[in-house]
């Protein structure tokens, strides 16, 4: 069995109560009510019960994950947490991550009726493909991985299999086995391309949209995490993106970069300042020209495309 490496916050393990556990205690449906109305408790799901102020503080994220351990404690038979459900106790990016169901597997490749808020998958979870977390039975990151490539869009795909490659959660070898065990799977094209795209030198779900911008829309593949090197050999600075032949790198700017960066007691525009000097040095080093792509640029797709292609033209 797979060993899981992620902490969940402790937040999403606060405390969870079902209602036959309160009617044992003396509960009944109409107390039960009253303490759900006040706001005391929450009810995350049908049947489930936890502390309300605690839950009304959490994001989506983490309001799946309590849905998530809920519907595992109401399972009447052996069932794992998988695809997005399992991602989200994975800790990867909330970027593609559609919270609306709660994704599980049987052990006994059965699958019963729909359920509201439960979307429950046919096939075989063998032990191999299993793992805990706080004693919450997961799909392992690799079956994550590559069952949620099965049920989200390219880009989505490169997003989440990137970042679990980037922390080491899975790896090329691993990602392989699992793709061939699941060739057979609706969807394994997906699957294939993906794999194909997804890279640990990623560092950040901008990083990785971008790689995907570039081959949606036909723009000259780049280099990630391109090094620069002074006449000495000292390395001076890691490129986001780079095409050494035309000269022209690109920066990927987010919220996340910035805050990663931030050091002890300084503000966001100290960083801002750092980045601009670190820029100036690689072009007089250099030569080549830097174009900055952010988070909303990311988002116009095409439009941006166009912009890096004209970019790279001028090199």
């Amino acid at each position: 069995m797979l060993t899981a490496i992620s902490a969940a916050p402790e937040t999403w393990l606060m405390p969870l109560v079902l209602r036959r556990d309160l009617v044992d205690q003396g509960f009944n449906d109409r107390a039960i009510a009253r303490l759900v109305k006040s706001g005391v408790w929450a009810k995350p799901r049908r049947g489930a019960f936890v502390d309300g102020p605690g839950y009304a503080k959490l994001d989506e994220v983490g309001r799946h994950a309590v849905r998530s351990r809920a519907v595992l404690r109401q399972a009447r038979v052996p069932m794992s947490l998988t695809h997005t459900s399992a991602l989200v106790w994975h800790n990867t990016p909330s970027f593609g991550l559609d919270l609306r169901e709660v994704q599980t597997t049987r052990h006994d490749a059965k699958c019963n009726r729909a359920e509201a808020g439960v979307r429950q998958h046919s096939g075989l979870l063998p032990p191999e493909h299993r793992t805990e977390l706080h004693g919450i039975r997961l799909a392992s990151p690799t079956r994550a991985a590559v069952e949620f490539t099965t049920v989200a869009g390219v880009e989505a795909g490169i997003v989440q299999v990137s970042h679990l490659l980037h922390t080491g959660q899975t790896n090329s070898a691993q990602l392989s086995a699992m793709q061939l065990y699941t060739e057979h799977w609706p969807n394994s094209l997906t699957t294939d391309l993906v794999l194909r795209l997804a890279d640990e030198r990623f560092e950040s779900v901008a990083e990785a949209r971008f790689f995907y911008l570039c081959f949606r829309w036909s723009v000259p593949m780049p280099q990630p995490q391109y090094v620069v090197e002074a006449r000495a050999g000292l390395h001076v600075a890691r490129l986001d993106f780079a095409w050494p032949a035309r000269k022209r790198w690109v920066e990927v700017d987010g919220r996340v970069k910035y805050e990663k960066l931030l050091r002890e007691g300084e503000r966001a525009s100290d960083v801002v300042l750092r980045e601009k000097r670190r820029e100036k040095m690689v072009q007089d080093i250099t030569g080549w020209e830097c174009l900055r792509i952010d988070n909303d640029d990311l988002s116009w797709g095409r439009h941006t495309a166009e912009r890096v292609r004209q970019f790279l033209d001028a090199g």
